[in-house]
């Protein structure tokens, strides 16, 4: 309910009390060339529980903005940069946003995927959710249509680290048949052969190991 994309337009997540259709309504002014900040200002407005909310938004020029309600609940804050935005709410404290930022900045060598994942582990280290541990996911876009990583654990004691397990092996499994998947304008014959041959194989004998078989 809370991460929203859209690729080649902008990102959005909706947190505290979740308003999607702020998320929503956010990409449809991006789509139109609107800037995060002024697509922000747009639906806030119209939002007559605003502050209850928490949104963060990054457009496809890298400009980024956040919201977060006079009445969230605490601890809560956000932190805005040139690329991203990180926000909380329900946290132990202001550490937990800042050590998820600094992480971000110092990982700018590294891909997306994985430069937001470690953000999520420096978030749960600095102590995350003052409430506990539940679920974590990692939603990432590129050129098509579709996403390029949309992984997630739920109910899970240990979310993040369990994230970063399936993370691994999606790095060795899932990500080379994304990679082979159709292109948008494009038409392709087949999926590569070494793709092919790996998921024909049951989960443990694959790179990486995972799953069960029969």
């Amino acid at each position: 309910m809370c991460p929203y994309l859209r690729a080649r337009v902008g990102a959005v997540s909706t947190q505290s009390w979740v308003n999607p259709y702020l998320a929503i309504e956010v990409l449809n002014h991006l789509a139109h060339g609107t800037s995060a900040p002024d697509a922000l200002e747009a639906v806030l407005v119209r939002d007559k529980r605003k502050d209850l909310r928490q949104i963060g938004v990054v457009d496809n020029q890298g400009r980024a903005t956040a919201w977060s309600g006079k009445s969230c609940t605490q601890w809560f804050g956000h932190i805005v940069d040139q690329h991203f935005t990180v926000q909380g709410n329900m946290l132990v404290g202001e550490p937990t946003i800042a050590a998820m930022a600094a992480s971000f900045r110092d990982s700018e060598h590294l891909h997306l995927a994985e430069r937001i994942l470690l953000t999520l582990e420096a978030g749960q280290a600095a102590g995350g959710d003052k409430r506990g541990r539940q679920s974590a996911s990692l939603k990432v876009f590129d050129a098509e249509e579709y996403a390029l990583w949309d992984l997630r654990v739920d109910e899970h004691p240990h979310p993040v680290a369990e994230l970063r397990r399936v993370y691994t092996i999606a790095s060795l499994q899932l990500k080379p048949f994304v990679d082979g998947m159709p292109k948008k304008g494009e038409v392709t014959d087949s999926l590569p052969e070494s793709v092919v041959r790996m998921l024909l194989m049951p989960p443990p004998n694959r790179p990486g190991g995972g799953g069960s078989v029969p």
